[in-house]
């Protein structure tokens, strides 16, 4: 099993509450711990339930790939030292655009920066990262994070992306690239789906054609 359709506390925006690499997945303590298991079956990897910034809003505040997992400074210190004792490798990014998860799309290969990052910024997180990194807009949208998904074989695109969109990340991230939707049509692919190489967690509102595609773009199934 390498996919799961689920919803957290009847909340089908899994994406938001959870952040996934392929060694470790972060996860909001509201999730329930059959759900937990689940997870950790599909994804292969261990998963810790946690908080940052004080909310369950793991994957709207946390971004990285295996190098490292990009933490916003708000973060309490109580939180980094629980990271610390699961010996996550982490850097805390100081800016005001505090939702890292949503204005970062990143994987092994590369990373896509919202515009309004400062040049200084762009550095920092280009040297924790070890990809190159660039700052863009995709349809047209600062909130690049939000705008899609990828793991290290594929990226979901949000539906309104351009071509050129479509062709940067395909060049910046090394990956296959194609636009899509989830939860019936809602375009901001992050919201709904935790993803790595071994499987991906979708919110169950999302209809058989979306999930379809998806699994073929993230490398699971053969077009």
């Amino acid at each position: 099993m390498h996919l799961l359709k689920a919803n957290f506390n009847g909340n089908p925006n899994v994406g938001l509450y959870g952040f996934a690499t392929d060694s470790y997945c972060l996860l909001s303590k509201e999730v329930n711990k059959k759900l937990v298991k689940q997870i950790e079956e599909v994804l292969k990897v261990p998963v810790h339930q946690i908080d940052i910034c004080g909310t369950s809003l793991i994957g709207a505040f946390l971004a990285g790939n295996s190098n490292s997992l990009l933490v916003p400074s708000i973060a309490f210190d109580s939180e980094l030292e629980q990271l610390k004792k699961l010996k996550i490798p982490f850097t805390v990014i100081d800016t005001k655009h505090t939702a890292l998860g949503n204005n970062i799309l990143c994987n092994d290969n590369g990373c896509l920066l919202s515009t309004d990052f400062k040049k200084e910024e762009v550095e920092a997180i280009q040297k924790v990262l070890v990809v190159p990194t660039e700052r863009g807009n995709i349809a047209d949208l600062r909130i690049v994070g939000a705008c899609g998904t990828s793991n290290t074989k594929g990226c979901v695109l949000h539906r309104d992306a351009s071509d050129e969109d479509v062709k940067l990340i395909e060049s910046l991230l090394k990956v296959r690239c194609e636009t899509g939707t989830v939860n019936l049509a809602n375009p901001y692919i992050k919201s709904a789906i935790i993803a790595n190489s071994n499987g991906f967690i979708i919110g169950d509102l999302s209809g058989g054609p979306e999930i379809n595609h998806i699994d073929e773009v993230l490398g699971f199934l053969k077009g």
